[in-house]
C-alpha cells in the first residue's frame, strides 16, 4: 500500500524528505529503530538483525519495497539480505548505488563494465560500521577503475546531530575533514556517506574548501526511486495515508525529530 523507509533513527528522514518533494502523491512509511540507535558501532550480525526487524514491520504495513535509508544498513546488511533472505515479491534497495552512479556519471541501472572517470581521488566520510564494511569501495569497484578512495569513520557526529548539538558536530566534522586530508591532501570529491550528514553539508564544504565536490545522497536517492518506480509501477503502492513509525518513544522522538528537521512531524509506536 506504500513505500518503506527505514533507518536506524533520525538521518533517513533526510531521504523521506527529498523523496516526498519529488513525489508528493507517493504514500510513505517511515520506521525509525530509536530504540536500537545508532547502528554504526554495533557487529555486522546485529545490524543484519535489526534491518530484518525493520523491514519486516515495514511489510505488515503494506511496503513491499523498502528504501534503507541508512548507510550502514545498505553497507553491512543489505547484500546478505538480497542473497539469503528476501522473499518473492519483496524488494530492498540501498542508498549507496544512486550516489555512486552519480559520482561515475553513469544512468541509472547502467550495467556496462567499469571505466575510467575523470574524478580519480575520492573522500568518504562515514560510520565505523560503514567504513569497515568497505562496501562503498566495493560498489564503486563494479563501475570505475583507478579511483583512489581515502574513508573516514566519523565517529560522534551522528549523536551531535540526534541530539541537537550543532556546535559539536561542527567541531566534529571539521576534525574528521583534517584527519583525512592529512592522508588525503587533495582530494576531488567527497561523498558524505551517512544520511545524518545532509545537515552538516555547509560543514564538510566549509572544511573541505570549495574546490571539492561534496556529494550528499537524499537527492539522488529521491532521484533514482521515481526512475525505479516508473519502470516497476507495481511498487509504487495504491494507499493514501503517510505515517511515521519509531520502535523508540514517541513523544520524545517526536520532539527531536521536530527539531532535527525544523517542521512539525509526529511519531507513532511501531
Amino acid at each position: 500500500m506504500a513505500v518503506g523507509v527505514f533507518d536506524s533513527g533520525l538521518g533517513g528522514l533526510t531521504v523521506h524528505q527529498a523523496i516526498a518533494a519529488r513525489m508528493p502523491d507517493l504514500p510513505l512509511v517511515y520506521l525509525g529503530d530509536n530504540a536500537h540507535t545508532p547502528y554504526g558501532v554495533r557487529t555486522p550480525d546485529d545490524i543484519f538483525a535489526l534491518t530484518c526487524a525493520g523491514v519486516e514491520r515495514l511489510w505488515s504495513e503494506g511496503c513491499d519495497l523498502v528504501i534503507l535509508a541508512c548507510n550502514t544498513a545498505s553497507a553491512a546488511a543489505l547484500k546478505r539480505m538480497q542473497e539469503t533472505w528476501l522473499p518473492q515479491g519483496k524488494r530492498v534497495l540501498g542508498v549507496f548505488v544512486p550516489m555512486i552512479e552519480a559520482l561515475t556519471e553513469r544512468q541509472w541501472g547502467d550495467n556496462s563494465p567499469p571505466r575510467e572517470v575523470e574524478v580519480k581521488h575520492v573522500a568518504l566520510f562515514a560510520t565505523p560500521a560503514t567504513v569497515a564494511s568497505r562496501a562503498f569501495q566495493r560498489e564503486l569497484a563494479f563501475r570505475a577503475i583507478g579511483v583512489d578512495v581515502e574513508a573516514q569513520p566519523c565517529g560522534g557526529v551522528v549523536d551531535a546531530i540526534e541530539d541537537g548539538d550543532e556546535m559539536l558536530a561542527e567541531a566534529l566534522v571539521a576534525s574528521h575533514v583534517e584527519a583525512l586530508k592529512r592522508r588525503m591532501p587533495h582530494p576531488q570529491a567527497a561523498v558524505l556517506g551517512c544520511t545524518h550528514y545532509p545537515l552538516m553539508e555547509g560543514a564538510f564544504q566549509k572544511a573541505l574548501g570549495p574546490q571539492v565536490k561534496v556529494y550528499s545522497q537524499a537527492g539522488l536517492v529521491a532521484e533514482s526511486l521515481e526512475d525505479y518506480l516508473n519502470r516497476r509501477p507495481e511498487y509504487r503502492g495504491s494507499g493514501t495515508q503517510s505515517k511515521f513509525l519509531t520502535t523508540g518513544d514517541p513523544a520524545r522522538v517526536t520532539a527531536k525529530a521536530t527539531q532535527f528537521l525544523r517542521q512539525p512531524i509526529r511519531f507513532e509506536a511501531a
